[in-house]
């Protein structure tokens, strides 16, 4: 029947075959493009939530249930170091004390023990907030002097290694979005201790090497799992949809990677968690416009008192121009007072209004951050005010 309407009296019978046989292959590639399984069973990738949120990454990676999927995901990274695969991992309490009086949001993300009873500690930050090489090596003390208990010896203090994934730049000395750091003896470069390990990962970095056709997930583990994170990127509002179909493919020959595709989805249907994420990432962006805000308010604020302060000084420059003048003359005395004058006033002027302008704008903005609930060391890192005068002002 198809044959005799392809056919007329130009066709050749073998011709309209050929149509048939090649109509006939296309067909068969369809078909098996839909009968190919997918990684996402009921959502689409828009409704995925972003990895890079603390909340959404620790209840993914976090979770005892898929303890190995987060096995793969730290060799992958610690290969780089040459550090021996880790086979298993405890979860520990990640709950750890303020770094300042009335801090109740300071906390490790991730904390495993191995069973080589080295102890990794995983931070995620999604806001470029912190000074965070700093707070990096405050977390790594903490967690490496906290099994320290009386009557032991500091030889049984064990290797801690920190895992920063930053969705920031941090560094600006390197290209490169996986950099590691240990302490070293200076001139011969030797390796003073294998207790401390420090990994930093900056995913902005990680999507550019992809757009520029840098990375290979097919051959690189790493590249592959940070790619996953990397494909959500709330902030933006952008998804990367090859880096799926790049994953997609992928991941029908990695079942760890094909499982935390099924985790993640499952996790973002959820309306418990995903209520739970959507609240987090609010805070974060909230916190975020109000440090902008803020920030903006003393510059517009030193602004004024730099005017104002001129404008001072001006006035005092003319005033004191004109007592010199009467008393030396009036030409001299014009020239050199107002020389003089504007000299000492402006200077005096602008420091005057500078210190008094930006001293009273902190407080008011202290005093707007208090009343919105904000931490005390996010006031103080804010508006530069002294703890103690924040708590006065609270």
């Amino acid at each position: 029947m198809h044959l005799t309407a392809l056919q007329n009296e130009n066709t050749p019978l073998y011709a309209a075959t050929s149509i048939i046989m090649e109509e006939s292959s296309n067909y068969e590639k369809q078909a098996r493009k839909r009968s190919k399984t997918t990684l996402l069973k009921q959502l689409p990738i828009d409704r995925l939530m972003d990895l890079k949120v603390d909340f959404a990454f620790k209840q993914l990676f976090g979770n005892e249930k898929n303890k190995e999927i987060m096995i793969v995901f730290l060799n992958a990274i610690l290969q780089k170091t040459g550090r021996n695969p880790i086979k298993d991992i405890t979860f520990l309490n990640i709950e750890a004390g303020g770094e300042f009086v009335d801090d109740k949001q300071s906390r490790l993300d991730l904390l495993v023990t191995t069973e080589d009873k080295e102890q990794i500690h995983v931070e995620i930050q999604f806001t470029n907030k912190y000074d965070m090489v700093k707070r990096s090596i405050y977390y790594w003390a903490g967690v490496y002097r906290s099994p320290l208990r009386k009557s032991m010896s500091y030889k049984e203090l064990q290797t801690v290694i920190s895992i920063n994934i930053l969705n920031f730049n941090l560094f600006n000395d390197t290209e490169k979005f996986h950099t590691t750091y240990h302490l070293y003896e200076d001139e011969e470069k030797f390796k003073l201790t294998d207790v401390m390990e420090f990994h930093f990962i900056e995913m902005t970095k990680l999507i550019k090497a992809w757009k520029e056709g840098k990375l290979d997930p097919w051959n690189d583990v790493l590249a592959r799992w940070l790619l996953m994170l990397g494909m959500i990127d709330r902030r933006n509002e952008q998804i990367y949809e090859d880096i799926f179909h790049e994953l997609e493919e992928i991941a029908m020959k990695d079942e760890s990677l094909k499982k935390a595709f099924g985790s993640w989805e499952e996790l973002s249907m959820s309306p418990e968690e995903y209520f739970a994420y959507e609240s987090r990432l609010k805070r974060i962006f909230d916190e975020e416009a109000a440090q902008r805000e803020a920030e903006l308010r003393l510059r517009e604020a030193e602004k004024k008192a730099v005017e104002r302060g001129l404008e001072e000084g001006r006035e005092e420059g003319r005033k004191e121009g004109r007592a010199e003048g009467r008393e030396e003359g009036r030409k001299e005395g014009r020239k050199e007072g107002k020389k003089e004058g504007k000299r000492e006033g402006r200077i005096e002027g602008r420091e005057k209004g500078r210190e008094e302008g930006q001293f009273e704008e902190k407080l008011n903005t202290a005093k707007r951050l208090l009343e919105a609930d904000m931490d005390i060391e996010f006031i103080r890192n804010v508006t530069g005010l002294p703890a103690e005068q924040i708590m006065e002002l609270r």
